[in-house]
């Protein structure tokens, strides 16, 4: 299995490359050469798999078709590493709440930082560890985080040998809860700064730094954010764990409904759908902040300032420029590397945008990839997240609260939906209180988390300092 880049570079490149470069060397998003695909037979035996061995034994059939650089008896350990009940809490590891007939919650929030996060990033842990380990080498991540990634990749890196991580993210944009998950680590190899600006202004930095290979040679800078394939990669497993344990037989289509900011979570699933998986539409739910459906509504991608990022009770969304989204544009276009660096390298740094609306591939989003969208509103949040309680005693996070409300919206006439549930209430408190009059069930090991001493770097949005600062640090 190779792997190229969206922007053409003519390097192809294995697994265990691109796991540890991140981006491109021409800022491209790497894919894999052609998705491989899976035939009625190979998805019988992957839920008797399921059904059989369980989750990690499901994650290694799936990851086995893109990584061939890693002995099958490695990655499969690696796997049953990862995905254990006392990691994630169940034997199921991303069970299934049915609501209603035909409606139902995937439990994506029961690892150890509490966000769908931790099924990518306890993998992207073991991973890295694996492979620096076999090279005698070390690594230095970088990463930008809007809420949920910061947390999940330091637990996840945390006493790893060879591994540092420097962890951007937006100065007070934060939950108090999520501040507190990455803020208390006092482990040496964790380092958070604390960006003045908005997520975007943190993504931003990452994405130059690795751009500039001198200074990625030198420092040995990988990434954790899903721009790296290895964090997408993981992400396409829960889809078909979550296919299996709605149906009952492989002639059945389900629609997967995903909260989405930086279109990493989704685009997990349209590689899924790529492979074969039944999945029949992919319903993209967005906060105020209405990127990515007003692309699907219009054919317009307008990114936003800082000025223009809303602060919302859904702060994990709260992202104006999708980093993953070119992947899905260079699938649309046919794989046209010239016009998708066209549009993201050339169209968007001079214009800030681009229009698709007019070119007949755009039509395609929804009739041959399945994209449909729907934006959700802090009021929305609240009437979901009520209403859903009181209905079926459940409690659900704001994140969730937005791909349910787009959900119901958007749901066709005996249409099978699952809804990916991406993190638990307790991490946005204040919200649930404001919704329910009462405080989310909180896990014992989180008690009092809020008041641990902090360690943070507050910085200016400036690509030399950070630079600077992780010369200082990246042996520490």
């Amino acid at each position: 299995m190779l792997y190229l880049s969206t922007r053409g570079h003519p390097d192809r490149k294995r697994f265990c490359e691109i796991l540890l470069e991140g981006l491109a060397p021409d800022g491209g998003l790497y894919l894999p050469e052609a998705y491989p695909q899976v035939d009625a037979a190979t998805l019988a035996r992957w839920r008797a798999v399921l059904a059989d061995q369980g989750y990690a034994a499901l994650a290694f059939e799936v990851l086995s078709l893109y990584i061939d650089d890693i002995p099958a008896a490695d990655l499969k350990a690696i796997c049953a590493r990862t995905y254990t009940a006392e990691v994630f809490g169940s034997a199921a590891i991303v069970p299934l709440t049915k609501l209603e007939d035909g409606f139902s919650l995937e439990a994506l929030s029961n690892g150890p930082t509490l966000a769908f996060k931790d099924m990518a990033m306890q993998l992207l842990g073991n991973l890295f560890e694996y492979e620096l380990g076999r090279r005698g080498a070390e690594l230095n991540i970088l990463g930008a985080t809007s809420g949920d990634t910061g947390s999940a990749a330091e637990y996840a890196m945390r006493g790893k040998q060879g591994v540092r991580v420097f962890m951007l993210s937006p100065h007070g944009r934060m939950s108090p809860f999520q501040q507190a998950q990455m803020f208390s680590l006092m482990d040496a190899n964790i380092h958070n700064i604390a960006v003045e600006g908005v997520f975007d202004d943190c993504q931003d930095i990452v994405k130059a730094v690795s751009n500039d290979l001198d200074f990625k040679r030198q420092y040995k800078i990988g990434t954790v954010n899903s721009i790296n394939w290895a964090r997408l990669l993981a992400q396409v497993v829960y889809y078909f764990a979550g296919y299996f344990y709605a149906t009952r037989s492989n002639d059945q289509k389900v629609s997967f409904a995903v909260p989405s900011g930086n279109f990493g979570n989704v685009c997990a699933g349209h590689v899924a759908r790529q492979m074969g998986l039944p999945i029949g539409r992919l319903i993209v739910a967005t906060n105020e902040n209405d990127v990515l459906d007003e692309f699907f509504r219009t054919g317009t991608y307008r990114v936003r300032g800082s000025a223009d990022t809303y602060e919302t009770s859904s702060p994990s969304m709260d992202i104006s420029k999708a980093s993953n989204f070119e992947r899905f544009v260079f699938d649309l276009l046919g794989r046209d590397a010239a016009r998708t660096k066209e549009l993201f390298d050339d169209g968007l740094r001079q214009q800030g945008r681009f229009d698709l609306g007019a070119d007949p591939l755009f039509a395609q989003a929804a009739s041959r990839y399945g994209f449909v969208s729907g934006k959700s509103t802090h009021a929305d949040r609240l009437a979901t997240i009520q209403d859903i309680f009181e209905r079926f005693g459940v409690m659900i996070d704001t994140h969730t609260a937005d791909g349910v409300k787009v959900a119901r919206e958007r749901r066709q006439p005996g249409e099978t939906v699952v809804v990916l549930e991406t993190a638990l209430p307790i991490k946005f408190a204040e919200t649930i209180r404001e919704a329910l009059g009462r405080d989310p069930e909180r896990p014992a090991k989180f008690e009092g988390i809020e008041a641990l001493p902090k360690r943070v770097q507050v910085m200016r949005a400036d690509v030399a300092a950070v630079k600077r600062y992780i010369g200082d640090h990246c042996h520490a």
